[in-house]
């Protein structure tokens, strides 16, 4: 008999907003890896908007953060899916190995 263990992944923050179909999309890719996703909705939370902008330097949602690295928005996080960077970086933080 197989043995499934749990892999903890790092923390993941995703700005986004709830009617932006790419912020469903990638919290769906990221809720098929196993990450716990602490998301800010700027819709109920607008004011954290600027801080987005400020730490990002994009103004468009979803931007997401993996461990302390903005790894970017939707098309970034499918991309890193394809070859297989982004299991890497949500056990790993941002260091590929």
């Amino acid at each position: 008999m197989v043995q499934q263990t749990e892999v903890e992944t790092v923390k993941v923050t995703m700005y986004c907003t709830d009617w932006c179909p790419y912020c469903i999309r990638a919290e769906k890719l990221l809720a098929s890896k196993g990450a716990i996703i602490n998301k800010i909705n700027l819709d109920d939370q607008p004011d954290r908007r600027a801080e987005m902008v400020e730490r990002t330097g994009r103004k468009t949602v979803p931007q997401i953060y993996i461990g302390d690295r903005h790894v970017g928005g939707h098309d970034e996080i499918v991309s890193l899916d394809k070859n297989g960077d982004l299991d890497v970086f949500l056990r790993n933080g941002s260091s590929s190995t």
